[in-house]
């Protein structure tokens, strides 16, 4: 630009000097104030719009109030049901005693001289007497119905098969548990391990050995037995961790503590070895 034009240049000119003012940037710059302009009336012009519906709702809707027409309501009487009386059941009635049937006492033969002889005493013949018993009652006669003969009810108790406290249970509802649980088994089981590690290492057996063992109904260990890897060090480290071990939670067998055949895995693995 030349050095006249400076002064009285736009500040877009100058900035654009030189530069393609088609591309579209300068077009933006120097329009801004224009659209600004634009968009304000624009803005204002949508407000007052909006004002004007709202006034021109309201007036409509209270000439629209203005037509409602209240009626007077008169409340009539309902008359409410009497709920019905649930009257309650008749009583049962009461139970009739079954009617009492004519017995005769039964009176054994007795000699007696005749000045002490009774009439109540007297022994009536087999075709008189319908129903014998120990007392006189009167009733009525029915030659069908007769006394039930006299049972005596005898009393026996079934006894509950006696336990045998020697049996061991290979199977049962809920087996033996080392005290604290699983997670208690395995620290103890890596003290044992460590206490032994120099000895395992130098066997240099490693592997599982399955020891079995019986636990009884107070939690004592006992016929303790390695089912695998016998004769290796980890073997005796698994029988005497179990030996020396605290007492087990018995196991459980309709309810009730038994003694039981229990079998635990330990795991030993060299230090080179892979997990």
């Amino acid at each position: 630009m030349e050095v006249n034009k400076i002064l009285s240049a736009d500040f877009l000119d100058i900035l654009f000097d030189g530069r393609n003012k088609e591309y579209g940037a300068y077009e933006l710059r120097k329009n801004y104030q224009r659209r600004l302009t634009i968009a304000l009336l624009i803005t204002a012009g949508a407000a007052l719009l909006i004002f004007l519906s709202v006034i021109v709702g309201r007036s409509v809707g209270k000439e629209d109030k203005s037509k409602v027409k209240v009626q007077d309501v008169t409340l009539a009487d309902i008359k409410q049901e009497e709920p019905q009386k649930i009257e309650p059941p008749p009583p049962p009635p009461p139970k009739q005693e079954p009617p009492k049937i004519e017995i005769t006492k039964f009176t054994p033969p007795k000699i007696v001289e005749d000045e002490k002889f009774e009439e109540k005493n007297e022994v009536k013949e087999q075709e008189e007497i319908t129903n014998v018993g120990k007392i006189d009652q009167e009733g009525i006669k029915d030659p069908e119905v007769v006394n039930p003969p006299k049972v005596e009810e005898e009393t026996k108790v079934v006894e509950a098969p006696k336990e045998d406290p020697n049996q061991v249970f290979t199977k049962v509802e809920v087996e033996a548990q080392f005290p604290g649980g699983e997670g208690k088994w395995n620290q103890y089981v890596q003290r044992e391990v460590e206490k032994n590690i120099d000895d395992l290492v130098d066997d240099g057996q490693a592997g599982t050995c399955e020891v079995q063992f019986i636990v009884d109904k107070e939690g004592n260990v006992s016929n303790v037995e390695a089912l695998t890897m016998k004769g290796s060090k980890l073997a005796e480290v698994a029988v005497n961790a179990i030996k020396r071990g605290p007492k087990w939670i018995p196991a459980i067998q309709n309810g009730r503590q038994v003694k039981a055949w229990r079998r635990q895995k330990i795991t030993f693995r060299l230090p080179d070895e892979q997990p």
